[in-house]
């Protein structure tokens, strides 16, 4: 009887930390995270997440932007700061490109 009772614990945890596992996977696997970039399947987004880089383990600089206008933001630290209002969009790949100092550029 004792073993039966063990068993039956076991299986119910093996089977719960499966189901754990597997949510887990499906929400990266399909983007249901908060960084997610598919929102109701929209392909016509107006605001987007550019790049984001931590400053320090309070304060992290982040690029977005909006109807192709991009702004710089810095966030955290008690106060969130708009560092830059108006920064023209990146043409980051097309300049390396234009210049040959990127990875095509270096390997000729």
């Amino acid at each position: 009887m004792v073993f039966d009772d063990y068993t039956r614990f076991v299986l119910a945890l093996v089977f719960v930390i499966g189901l754990i596992l597997v949510t887990g996977w499906a929400v990266r696997r399909f983007g249901f995270g908060v960084h997610s970039q598919r929102f109701g399947g929209r392909q016509d987004r107006r605001l987007a997440l550019v790049e984001a880089l931590q400053v320090d383990p309070k304060r992290r600089l982040v690029l977005v932007r909006r109807d192709d206008v991009e702004h710089l933001l810095l966030l955290g630290g008690g106060a969130d700061l708009v560092v830059e209002n108006v920064v023209p969009p990146s043409s980051f790949p097309e300049a390396l490109a234009a210049s040959g100092t990127g990875e095509a550029g270096e390997a000729a």
